[in-house]
């Protein structure tokens, strides 16, 4: 087996890959986009440019939630990041694309603007993205009743796709005590030692986050 990753330790998306393959210590070559030459290796292969990038023995994965399937299909370990229930699968993948598009998208939109040149729209784009998370955070909290995790009592891809959303979504407006159950499952994220690696590999680089990144986590 040969893996290599291109990713960026700050990267949510890279921390939602490097979750999963840390979850089930499949071993491969971590190529970090600072290193020299990594960029144009991956304009190569990826010409979006976009990452991560997943390079399993020449056959080029991209795309996070694609990437994850692809170790579940083909490198699988004893954390089951995707069950064999086609049911419980659908719930999994529904999750993992809600954390996706409704948290980190929404996230984004503000980060993005502060990282502008002019920044014109700052109060008005934050404005947004709070009433965006909010409404995703109060339906996260009545979702999550009754589950350990964020699609059952098992730890998989919806979860590695939750704990970079709602770990960079609490720096850009905090979850309100309002959502208990919510904030208590952004805590047991961090608390799971996969995810908290990645955390950890990425402190260096939080001055990297235009809004202020804090140091409570």
């Amino acid at each position: 087996m040969s893996l290599t990753l291109y990713s960026h330790p700050f990267s949510s998306y890279c921390q939602k890959v490097l979750t999963a393959l840390w979850e089930n210590a499949i071993p491969f070559t971590y190529r970090h986009l600072e290193e020299p030459g990594a960029g144009d290796e991956l304009a190569a292969l990826w010409p979006v440019g976009r990452f991560p990038v997943l390079v399993d023995n020449g056959l080029t994965v991209a795309e996070s939630s694609i990437i994850i399937e692809h170790l579940a299909l083909h490198h699988p370990g004893p954390v089951r990041l995707l069950p064999d229930d086609r049911a419980a699968a659908l719930e999994v993948r529904f999750m993992d694309r809600f954390f996706d598009q409704y948290i980190m998208s929404a996230m984004q939109k503000p980060v993005f603007e502060a990282l502008r040149t002019d920044g014109g729209r700052k109060v008005e784009v934050m404005a947004e993205a709070v009433q965006a998370l909010d409404t995703a955070y109060g339906w996260l909290e009545q979702r999550l009743k009754g589950r350990t995790w964020a699609a059952g009592d098992s730890f998989t891809m919806a979860d590695c796709a939750a704990a970079p959303s709602l770990f960079y979504a609490d720096w850009v407006h905090q979850i309100s005590p309002e959502f208990p159950r919510l904030r208590d499952y952004r805590a047991q994220l961090l608390a799971r030692p996969s995810f908290a690696r990645a955390v950890e590999e990425a402190r260096p680089y939080r001055s990297y986050f235009p809004l202020g990144a804090p140091d409570r986590d």
